[in-house]
């Protein structure tokens, strides 16, 4: 665990971070008081591995995937985004 003051913290937050990204722990004190941890964040859900041709051969795409959309639709898909 390394122990920072708040200057020490602002000046040096990129190597900080990156101590914490290793799986360290920073403590930011103000006049011998901590007052503030730097933990790395727990992940709620687990990193899947990715795998290049996982579902190869499970589905099809037919021609018609790669038509041109009908206006109507397409513009349906381009007003959600506002």
């Amino acid at each position: 665990m390394t122990r920072v003051t708040i200057h020490e913290a602002k000046t040096h937050l990129s190597r900080l971070l990156e101590e914490v990204e290793k799986g360290g722990e920073v403590v930011i004190s103000r006049r011998d008081k901590p007052i503030a941890r730097l933990v790395p964040i727990e992940s709620s859900q687990p990193q899947l591995k990715r795998k290049p041709g996982r579902f190869a051969g499970q589905f099809e795409l037919g021609p018609a995937f790669f038509e041109p959309m009908p206006d109507d639709e397409l513009a349906r898909w381009e007003s959600r985004g506002e």
